[in-house]
């Protein structure tokens, strides 16, 4: 399944400009499996983090992690820096 991935470039900016690209790519990759369990905590936590994060980028970033392949493409999307 082929997902949105028009907000990648402004998450990669960001993670680029706190200087946690690195990590972040690893870890998308490194977590494997536990990255299911982390979109499920975004699910049950949306009501209380959309005070702080639009919706659509919630949705997105958990359909992220639900998607191995797609959780690769974005970790080498960081390790790039582009």
């Amino acid at each position: 399944m082929q997902l949105d991935r028009s907000l990648w470039p402004g998450w990669a900016r960001l993670l680029q400009r706190w200087g946690v690209q690195n990590v972040a790519s690893f870890l998308l990759e490194a977590a494997g499996p536990l990255n299911v369990l982390a979109a499920q905590m975004i699910y049950l936590g949306q009501p209380f983090l959309k005070q702080a994060v639009p919706s659509d980028h919630l949705q997105a970033l958990a359909a992220l992690f639900e998607d191995q392949d797609e959780a690769r493409s974005f970790a080498a999307l960081l390790r790039e820096g582009k």
